[in-house]
């Protein structure tokens, strides 16, 4: 029997980049969900604070040299690769020297959040599905940690829908604690846009361009939810208006090894 393939997305990674424990529970799941005996593959940004020589990165050049289209502008998608040390699963890093060779990941030397955040993220979202087209490699499941991934459960369900790579697809979508204050630039919604495959209708979800927003259009979209922590400040009134959705709570650092892997085999029963 073929091995389900499950498609992490993540903004940080244990041993890449640790910000929150995000980075650690992306880990512990790619390792113990490959051990449980599906095909894992992860996706995340390279951004600049990613030390390529120590974590040994190098271009998959036949990936490389795709370019996304973002508000009718082509701009250029870098793919590289890792081995997860002590596992056998490959780390592809989405990088863009424009969007990701700087220092700092969302904030500047002064604590600014980044004018254009909201770009990066369409960029990531976009750069990580044309990726995955690229490789030719149907998930069965797609789970998607942080903000920065939020769009893919809107893409997949909208402009994707009928492309073979994703038309079986089940989409996952953390929900983690709230990790900026500030409103993303208000071209967001129209940079998000794919041709005329998706419409400013679909993203109403999104139009707060806040955090908060970013969770309601994600969850609007996902197949299932998962709390990546254990206190949400707005998690109970997100998940109060899709009481029919599949979720997972926050298991203990015991049972996170055992809890993920069992929550994608129900999704996929």
């Amino acid at each position: 029997m073929e091995k389900k393939r499950v498609l992490l997305v993540a903004q940080e990674m244990d041993p890449y980049l640790l910000i929150t424990e995000m980075a650690d529970l992306v880990r512990r799941t790619a390792i113990s969900t490959q051990d449980g005996g599906m095909e894992v593959r992860v996706l995340m940004p390279r951004f600049g604070i990613i030390n390529e020589r120590r974590n040994r990165l190098h271009e998959v050049v036949r990936l490389s040299g795709m370019n996304i289209i973002i508000d009718d502008e082509d701009i250029p998608l870098i793919i590289k690769v890792a081995s997860l040390p002590g596992a056998r699963i490959q780390v592809y890093f989405l990088d863009n020297d424009e969007y990701f060779k700087r220092k700092t990941v969302f904030n500047d030397d002064n604590e600014t959040f980044y004018d254009d955040n909201a770009e990066r993220m369409v960029f990531f979202c976009k750069g990580v599905l044309e990726t995955v087209k690229k490789f030719g490699w149907p998930p069965s499941i797609i789970h998607c940690h942080g903000w920065m991934t939020s769009l893919i459960p809107a893409f997949i369900k909208t402009a994707y829908a009928k492309d073979p790579v994703f038309s079986n697809s089940k989409v996952v979508y953390s929900l983690y604690e709230k990790s900026f204050d500030e409103t993303l630039n208000g071209n967001l919604l129209q940079k998000a846009l794919i041709s005329k495959e998706i419409s400013d209708s679909e993203l109403d979800a999104f139009k707060s361009l806040d955090f908060i927003g970013l969770q309601k259009g994600a969850a609007q979209y996902a197949d299932a939810l998962v709390k990546g922590a254990t206190d949400i400040s707005y998690a109970e009134a997100l998940l109060s208006e899709h009481p029919d959705k599949n979720l997972l709570d926050h298991p203990s650092l015991e049972d996170l090894t055992t809890k993920y892997l069992e929550f994608y085999k129900s999704l996929l029963n």
